[in-house]
C-alpha cells in the first residue's frame, strides 16, 4: 500500500547569489537575493538563509522555515556587503535541522567561505570516509559540509583551482553557489542535472537556479552554466573555467514536468510551453469521449490546457488550490494529513456535477492523493473521472537530488496501469507514453534529458 506522504516529488533547493559592483546601500546585495528567494521559494520550504560578505567579513542568518518567516527587515539590516548568497531547503541528504539549514559558512586557509548547494552526491559516503582519514570533522549530516571539508583539503590551491579538482572528485547532481570576501562563484555538475543560470542585473552579476529569480529582481537571463563549468565573478567581471566537457547532458526532466516555475527558461526550453505541449501529445495519444478538462493544479494546468486545446473541449477550473496553506501542510501532523488534499484543493461543485470529467495532472507518485481528488469528483457529482498524465509512470527512485530513494513508496513500481486506475478510483488513467513526452520536449533523451525515475537508466553510476 502506498505510503501516507505528500504525494509529490520534492527538489532539495533552490540557490542565488548576486555580485553588485557599486551597491546604492549596504544592504542592497542581501536585499535583492531576498526577493530572489522569495522567487524560488517552491524549490524548498523547510529552511531559508542568506550570507552576505565584504572584503574584510561574511555574515550570516538562517533558520527554519519560509524565506518571510526567516529573514526580517532587521536581519537584512546586519547584512552588509555587495555580495550575498541565498538558499531554501528541502531535505533529501540530511534531516531536517537548523543545523543542516544553509548557506553554510565555514573559515578555511585563505579566509571565509559561504556555500549553498542543490542537489546530491552520489560518492558522499566514499568521500566522508577519504576525508576522514584526513582529519575532517563532520558537525552535520548534508552532503554540503562533504563538499565544504573537500575544498578545504585543496585550500592551498586558488578558489577555481580548488573548485576544479573537487569537480572531478564529486560525482552526482549538484549546483553550487559559493562566496568569499570577495568574489561569487557557481559551479554545476558535469552533466547538468540541477540547474543553473548567470543573469545580469544593470551591470551587475546574478547567479540562480531559475530564471524566474532573475526576473522577479529585474535581472536578465544572459545564460545557463554549462555542464562541468566554474563560474567566476568578481570586481574585474565574469569569467568562465570549462573543467569537464561530458559526452552527454542530463538535465533533470522533472525540472519541466513539476519542479520549475512555468515562467522560467531553463538549458534552452520554456517550462510552460513544454508542460502545454505535454498535454497536447496527451490529447494526440488519448482521445476521450468527455464533457470537459480540468486540470490538478497548479502544476498539471499547463498540460490541461494543451490537452483541451489539441482536443477541441472546454477547460474549466474544477479544482481550486489554497496557496495560503503553507508549512502546515508541507509538514502535517497527523490530524492535518487526515484533512490532507481537502486542506490543500477543493472542487467547484457546480462545474463537475453531472459531467465526464478529464483530470490532467503532471505525475502520480504515491497515488494516495489522485484517489482522494479522484472520490471528491465523485461526491461533487461527476459521472466519470478520466485521469492523464503528463509523464510517464514513475517506477524508479532518483538519487540525484529529489526526495524519494525508494522503490517501494512509488506506486507504478508496484501495480500496473490498470491496478492503479483501481485504487484510485478513476473511470480510467493513461500517462504519455515515454516517445511521446521526448517528442513533446522535442529532445532526444540520451542527448540531452535525465529520464532514470521513468526508464532506470541513471546516467550517473549509483555507488553503494
Amino acid at each position: 500500500m502506498p505510503c501516507e506522504k505528500d504525494d509529490k516529488f520534492k527538489d532539495e533547493c533552490g540557490v542565488c547569489g548576486i555580485f553588485l559592483n557599486d551597491p546604492e546601500d549596504e544592504n542592497e546585495a542581501a536585499r535583492t537575493t531576498f526577493y530572489a528567494l522569495y522567487a524560488l521559494q517552491h524549490r524548498g520550504q523547510e529552511s531559508a538563509g542568506i550570507a552576505a560578505a565584504n572584503e574584510h567579513n561574511i555574515e550570516l542568518e538562517k533558520g527554519m522555515g519560509l524565506v518571510s518567516e526567516v529573514i526580517k527587515a532587521r536581519h537584512i539590516k546586519k547584512l552588509k556587503g555587495n555580495i550575498a548568497v541565498g538558499h531554501v531547503r528541502y531535505s533529501t541528504t540530511g534531516g531536517s535541522a537548523l543545523v543542516n539549514s544553509q548557506p553554510l559558512v565555514f573559515h578555511y586557509l585563505n579566509g571565509m567561505v559561504a556555500l549553498a548547494h542543490n542537489g546530491n552526491l552520489v560518492n558522499t559516503v566514499e568521500l566522508r570516509k577519504r576525508l576522514a582519514t584526513y582529519g575532517s570533522v563532520f558537525q552535520t549530516t548534508t552532503d554540503t559540509e562533504v563538499v565544504a571539508n573537500l575544498l578545504a583539503r585543496y585550500s592551498q590551491d586558488k578558489l577555481e583551482d580548488a573548485l576544479a579538482k573537487c569537480l572531478i572528485d564529486m560525482k552526482g547532481a549538484f549546483a553550487l553557489v559559493i562566496m568569499t570576501e570577495d568574489r561569487l562563484v557557481g559551479v554545476r555538475d558535469q552533466m547538468g542535472v540541477r540547474p543553473l543560470c548567470i543573469g545580469n542585473l544593470k551591470g551587475n552579476y546574478v547567479l540562480a537556479s531559475e530564471s524566474s529569480a532573475l526576473d522577479t529582481i529585474g535581472a536578465e537571463l544572459i545564460r545557463d552554466v554549462k555542464p562541468g563549468e566554474i563560474i567566476v565573478i568578481d570586481k574585474d567581471g565574469l569569467r568562465s573555467i570549462q573543467v569537464v566537457n561530458s559526452p552527454r547532458r542530463a538535465h533533470c526532466i522533472f525540472e519541466y514536468i513539476y519542479f520549475a516555475r512555468p515562467d522560467s527558461n531553463i538549458d534552452g526550453i520554456n517550462v510552460y510551453k513544454a508542460r502545454r505541449e505535454l498535454g497536447k501529445q496527451l490529447a494526440r495519444e488519448n482521445k476521450i469521449d468527455a464533457d470537459l478538462v480540468i486540470s490538478v493544479p497548479d502544476s498539471g494546468t499547463a498540460s490541461a490546457l494543451g490537452y483541451a486545446e489539441e482536443s477541441g473541449l472546454p477547460f474549466e477550473e474544477g479544482l481550486m488550490k489554497n496557496r495560503y496553506v503553507g508549512r502546515t501542510f508541507i509538514q502535517p501532523t497527523q490530524q492535518m494529513r487526515e484533512l490532507g488534499v481537502r486542506l490543500k484543493l477543493n472542487v467547484i461543485n457546480e462545474i463537475v456535477d453531472g459531467k465526464r470529467i478529464i483530470m490532467v495532472d503532471d505525475s502520480i507518485v504515491r497515488g494516495t492523493t489522485s484517489k482522494k481528488i479522484v472520490q471528491m469528483l465523485r461526491n461533487a457529482g461527476a459521472t466519470e473521472v478520466h485521469m492523464l498524465v503528463a509523464s510517464p509512470p514513475t517506477r524508479f527512485p532518483c538519487y540525484y537530488g529529489i526526495d524519494t530513494s525508494r522503490r517501494e513508496e512509488l506506486i507504478a513500481s508496484n501495480m500496473a496501469t490498470d491496478e492503479i486506475c483501481d485504487f484510485i478510483g478513476a473511470d480510467s488513467l493513461n500517462y504519455i507514453s515515454m516517445a511521446g513526452m521526448f517528442s513533446a520536449l522535442k529532445n532526444d533523451e540520451e542527448r540531452f534529458f535525465c529520464a532514470a525515475c521513468f526508464s532506470g537508466n541513471y546516467p550517473i553510476p549509483i555507488e553503494s
